[in-house]
């Protein structure tokens, strides 16, 4: 079984590229759309999941609690789109409104973040996981906003170096990260 991590800009490509590997890989697929219910835009956003789907793939909403991956049978394809998302919850219910993230804080969105990442890549399954590049350039005005930002890097470097392929989607082409690099070399004189 594989793991297979999507990574890039908002809007890149990274969902019909999952979609694109859960369809070649056949057989059933689940989509676990990260969202909160009770908010409009959120609502809209995981009924057009819905809608773009196949009709026999199981779109399900899920939470930042890693509980329901191990749910997900082992002979379906998972797609979680997108962790990012999930994420963004853990460092609002972390730290909320809060002008600076303590510690604690800190430390606490960490591990929630690390066991939701664990989780994923332990599964038996094959898990396709797409995430977003947050943090090239501002720095988020909020106390949560930037611990989003910690998090999800840490996160997608933990994601990537655990997965057996991962790319970077940029506007619609992919890029092999695994064929890269891991650590800057000198050039050659």
């Amino acid at each position: 079984m594989s793991t297979v991590v999507l990574t890039g800009a908002v809007r890149s490509g990274k969902s019909a590229a999952a979609e694109a590997l859960a369809l070649a890989r056949g057989g059933d697929v689940v989509v676990a759309v990260a969202g909160w219910d009770g908010d409009g835009e959120m609502v809209r956003r995981i009924d057009a999941h819905r809608a773009v789907r196949p009709a026999r793939w199981a779109v399900h909403e899920v939470g930042a609690v890693p509980d329901w991956v191990a749910v997900v049978e082992p002979e379906a394809v998972l797609v979680l789109d997108c962790i990012a998302t999930l994420i963004g919850a853990i460092a609002w219910e972390t730290v909320g409104e809060a002008e600076i993230a303590t510690g604690e804080q800190e430390a606490l969105g960490a591990q929630r973040t690390a066991a939701l990442v664990d989780a994923l890549l332990a599964r038996a399954g094959d898990t396709i996981i797409v995430t977003n590049e947050a943090g090239w350039g501002v720095v988020p005005a909020t106390a949560a906003g930037r611990l989003f930002r910690d998090l999800l890097g840490r996160a997608n470097r933990a994601l990537v170096d655990g997965a057996d392929a991962a790319y970077l989607v940029v506007a619609g082409r992919v890029l092999d990260l695994h064929a890269l690099p891991a650590a800057p070399e000198w050039p050659a004189t």
